[in-house]
């Protein structure tokens, strides 16, 4: 049976149990398709928790959340804080209350990019084929690049999972696969700095066993109806034939059935567009006034026209999201008559949607998206129906212009502004 070195990349054809004989190593992975398989899922380590952990070695036991406020949420955990019951997402006061000694850190995003694009470059001298998933993770395929690399896709990705950690300072765990489904499923079997391999037929009779909320895609929501129909493991799902899938589970029925017997034919297209842009703050108070939650909003819809101005996108419609004091969501949406990223337009379209629901109710959290999303060279072209549209988007240039040069906070406007004066912090 294959076997490789995580380590030193001594490789062989015979399963040999650890420590390796030509370094000593104990992280010896062995299986009967290794050097043949080339899809691979990369998940960085805890992203944004082992990244302050990098800069501050002091912290290296240390539980770590980042996150903001006790109103907040994690938006990540490193694992000594997960062992302790913190989640991604979970309200900050839950989380200090399981772990009441941990180091709260608030996000810098400019930090995890600079990371997230080191690691991304280090991807792209595997293969021209990435396609990022998130900042943290991505899928690869490393078909037809043993020549290039003169290795496996095995050892090639061994290898490349040692540079990250010299070169980046973080860890990332790896899975390779038949497929991506697999590949992810793969990855999440051995966190964290793991390796995993899942082979086809092997996939099968582990699916069988697994719980149906094991695929990525089934939530709560699609768990509850699939257990009231009695599908409550992987394995009865996949005995179902397409037909009787979409007649119990409709157009998404025969997809459901063909992952749970591991099958997946997606592609990985490194030129996948997002689906939507966004930008959200969580209220240190929960806020009620019409007034007072358009203030944050303007200042949301100023990050949306940046993000959507740095990636080159327009936004074709704009989505509103609140968050009421318990935690219900509620989201409204509107298609835009020409696309833009403008925050003026994004706010005049949000503001109606925001009026209609500012009427009494008390909210913890906004959030405003570009959801569909448009070219950028879409964005706010003249219009004879709308004289002032060139002065808007240069007005938005020269405010742009003086911030990268200034700082953020050199010029804003009045819509920003909280009670006395002074900038909101979004």
């Amino acid at each position: 049976m294959p076997s490789l070195c995580r380590d030193c990349f001594w490789m062989a054809d015979a399963t040999r149990p650890p420590p390796c004989p030509a370094c000593g190593s104990r992280r010896l992975v062995a299986h009967p398709a290794l050097f043949t398989l080339s899809v691979a899922h990369v998940d960085c380590d805890a992203f944004y928790a082992s990244v302050e952990k990098r800069d501050r070695p002091d912290l290296a036991t240390r539980p770590v959340i980042i996150g903001g406020g006790r109103r907040g949420v994690v938006s990540a955990a490193c694992y000594v804080a997960r062992t302790r019951g913190v989640r991604s997402a979970m309200p900050m006061f839950k989380a200090l209350a399981a772990c009441p000694d941990a180091v709260v850190i608030k996000p810098d995003m400019a930090k995890y990019v600079a990371a997230a694009r080191q690691v991304r470059d280090l991807m792209e001298s595997l293969t021209p084929l990435v396609q990022p998933l998130s900042i943290d993770e991505a899928v690869l395929d490393l078909s037809g690049t043993e020549a290039l690399h003169r290795a496996p896709p095995a050892a090639t990705l061994a290898r490349f999972a040692r540079e990250v950690e010299r070169q980046v300072g973080i860890t990332v765990s790896i899975g390779l696969a038949p497929n991506r489904l697999l590949s992810k499923l793969a990855a999440e079997r051995d966190k964290p700095r793991g390796f995993a391999v899942l082979g086809q037929e092997e996939a099968r009779d582990w699916l069988a066993t697994q719980p149906v909320t094991l695929l990525p895609g089934v939530g709560p929501a699609l768990a509850r109806r699939l257990e009231a129909s009695g599908f409550t493991r992987l394995g009865q799902l996949a005995l179902l034939d397409p037909r009787d899938a979409a007649k119990r589970f409709g157009e998404d029925g025969p997809g459901l059935a063909a992952r749970a017997r591991g099958e997946d034919n997606r592609r990985i297209d490194p030129a996948r567009e997002a689906k939507s842009i966004s930008a959200e703050t969580t209220f240190d108070t929960d806020l009620r006034d019409l007034p007072a939650l358009e203030a944050p909003l303007w200042r949301l819809c100023e990050k949306l026209g940046r993000r959507l101005s740095e990636k080159g996108l327009a936004a074709a419609g704009v989505v509103l999201k609140l968050k009421t004091a318990q935690f219900q969501t509620r989201t409204r949406n509107v298609r835009l008559p020409r696309p833009t990223k403008l925050p003026e337009t994004l706010f005049a379209a949000a503001q109606p949607l925001l009026a209609k629901e500012a009427t009494g109710s008390a909210f913890r959290l906004i959030g405003i998206g570009a959801q569909p999303l448009a070219p950028g060279d879409q964005a706010d072209l003249p219009d004879l129906a709308d004289p002032d549209a060139a002065r808007r988007t240069a007005r938005w240039a020269a405010v742009e212009k003086l911030r990268a040069r200034f700082g953020a906070d050199a010029i804003g406007s009045g819509r920003g502004l909280l009670p006395g004066g002074k900038p909101r912090r979004d």
